[in-house]
C-alpha cells in the first residue's frame, strides 16, 4: 500500500469527519466494502486514549452498540466515493477518538488479506486450537464454531481459556466448544494433552498450532529449552506426533502451522539451538522459531505422503493481539503516539488475520495440498532455508531429540 496516499486519505477524513451515510448497505453506495456483520472499532481496552467518552462503548457515529468490546458498528461509514482518490486501497484511520476501517473489495487482498471464501461446515468433525483464548487463536476457533465444529481450545490459562469457550458457545450457539489445558512450555503437560484427547475424542480431523510467544526476555521452559523455539517450535513438534496416529485415522485431516513472514530472517543454528553459548537476541531467537516450524512443516508432508493427512504453514499477517506484548512499543507513550496511527493503519484485526488458518482448515480446493507456505489465502514460496530439505531432516532429528521422541 502506498503509505503517502494512506495518510494523505486521512488527512481528508479528519476535515469530513462525519460524512454521507445510508442506513441500509452502504458499501453499495460508497463503494467500499464491510469486513462482515461487524467492521473493526478501537476501543478503550485496546488502544487507551482513544475514547473520548468513557461512560459509553457505542459507536460514535450512529449510537448502536457493539457486540464485543473489541467490535463496532458495520453501518458506520465516514465518507463517500472518491475520497481515497482510488477504490483498490485498504485504509484504517483513527479520528478523534475512534477508529473505522474502510476496505475495497479488489483492495483486501492487498493489506486485509481478505475473507475465507470458503463456506464449508464442520459438522461431525473435531477440531484443536493451540492458544485459543485470545488473539488469532480464538477467532479462529470463533470462525470454526461457526461452522458446527466440535471445538477444543487448548490453552495455558484455564480461567481465559473457559471465558473464551464460554463466550463462543454463547455467539455461535455451539455448545461443542470445550477448554482443555495444554502449557507448550512443558513437555509433561503436551504429553498428558495428548493423551486425553487420545483417549476421550474418537477422531481428530482439524490440529491447528497456533499459539506463539514473541520476543519475550531470555526465559527457559520447564525442560530448559529456550522459550520461543521451545513453544513455538518444540512444544508443537511433539504434539503433533503424539496425535499423528488420531489424525491417521482421522483422514482426511489437516495439520496447520502458524509460522510468521519473519522466519525469511530466521536461520538455524544447530550448534546452539537454545541459545546458551551466544549472547541472546530476542529477534533472531523469534525468526529462527518461525523458521523452525516451515521446515517442520515441510518434512512432516513427506513423512505423511499417502496417509491423507495434509500439513500447510502460514503467516497470518500483522495482527492486533498481546502477542506482541514483550516488543515494547506499547510502552513507550514516544512510540505509540507517533507510530500508533500508522500501526492501526497497516494492521489487521484478529478477525482478518484469523480467516488464513480458517480458509487451510476448511477450503475444499486445498484437499490434498500439503507442504506448502500461504501468506494470507495465496500461496508463495518461502525463504530459501525453508525449502532446504537436508535442514528440515537434521532439524527433525534433532527436535524428536530433544522432546524424546523415539523411533522417529
Amino acid at each position: 500500500m502506498d503509505l503517502a496516499l494512506g495518510l494523505g486519505a486521512a488527512s481528508g477524513l479528519v476535515k469530513e469527519k462525519r460524512g454521507e451515510r445510508d442506513s441500509g448497505n452502504w458499501g453499495q453506495i460508497t463503494g467500499f466494502k464491510c469486513q462482515g456483520e461487524s467492521s473493526d472499532f478501537i476501543d478503550q481496552a485496546h488502544n487507551p486514549g482513544m475514547y473520548p467518552d468513557q461512560e459509553s462503548k457505542r459507536c460514535p457515529t450512529n449510537g448502536a452498540t457493539p457486540a464485543r468490546a473489541d467490535v463496532g458498528c458495520c453501518q458506520c461509514a465516514m465518507t463517500g466515493p472518491g475520497q481515497f482518490g482510488s477504490v483498490d486501497r485498504a485504509l484504517a484511520c483513527s479520528l478523534e477518538g475512534f477508529q473505522v476501517r474502510f476496505q475495497s473489495v479488489k483492495g483486501r487482498d492487498y493489506v486485509a488479506g481478505g475473507a475465507c471464501p470458503s463456506k464449508a461446515t464442520l459438522q461431525g468433525k473435531t477440531v484443536i486450537v493451540t492458544g485459543a483464548n485470545t488473539g488469532i487463536g480464538r477467532e479462529t476457533a470463533l470462525e470454526l464454531a461457526r461452522r458446527g465444529g466440535n471445538i477444543i481450545l487448548a490453552c495455558r490459562d484455564m480461567e481465559k481459556c473457559e471465558a473464551a469457550a464460554k463466550a463462543i458457545r454463547g455467539e455461535t450457539l455451539n455448545h461443542r466448544v470445550n477448554a482443555r489445558h495444554l502449557d507448550l512450555a512443558s513437555l509433561k503437560s503436551v504429553r498428558e494433552f495428548a493423551k486425553k484427547i487420545i483417549e476421550e475424542e474418537e477422531k481428530v480431523h482439524v490440529l491447528i498450532n497456533n499459539a506463539a510467544v514473541m520476543r519475550c526476555p531470555h526465559w527457559t521452559t520447564e525442560d530448559g529449552f529456550e522459550m520461543q523455539l521451545g513453544v513455538n517450535h518444540l512444544g508443537h513438534f511433539l504434539l503433533t506426533n503424539l496425535l499423528l496416529d488420531k489424525l491417521k485415522a482421522s483422514a482426511p485431516s489437516r495439520i496447520i502451522n502458524l509460522s510468521s513472514l519473519a522466519h525469511v530472517a530466521g536461520h538455524i543454528d544447530f550448534e546452539d539451538l537454545n541459545w546458551e553459548k551466544r549472547k541472546y537476541n530476542t529477534k533472531a531467537a523469534y525468526c529462527q522459531s518461525k523458521l523452525a516450524i516451515v521446515l517442520f512443516t515441510r518434512e512432516l508432508s513427506r513423512r505423511l505422503q499417502g496417509t491423507g493427512v495434509t500439513v500447510n504453514a502460514l503467516h497470518p499477517g500483522v495482527a492486533r493481539t498481546e502477542l506482541g506484548r514483550h516488543t515494547g512499543m506499547h510502552s513507550s507513550a514516544f512510540s505509540s503516539f507517533t507510530l500508533g496511527p500508522i500501526f492501526w493503519l497497516l494492521v489487521k484485526s484478529p478477525q482478518l488475520a484469523a480467516q488464513t488458518s480458517t480458509y487451510l482448515a476448511v477450503a475444499e480446493d486445498l484437499e490434498g495440498v500439503s507442504g506448502k507456505y500461504f501468506d494470507g489465502l495465496r500461496e508463495k514460496a518461502p525463504a530459501p532455508e525453508a525449502e532446504d530439505d537436508e535442514v528440515a531432516r537434521r532439524l527433525w532429528a534433532e527436535s524428536a531429540r530433544l522432546v524424546g521422541l523415539k523411533g522417529s
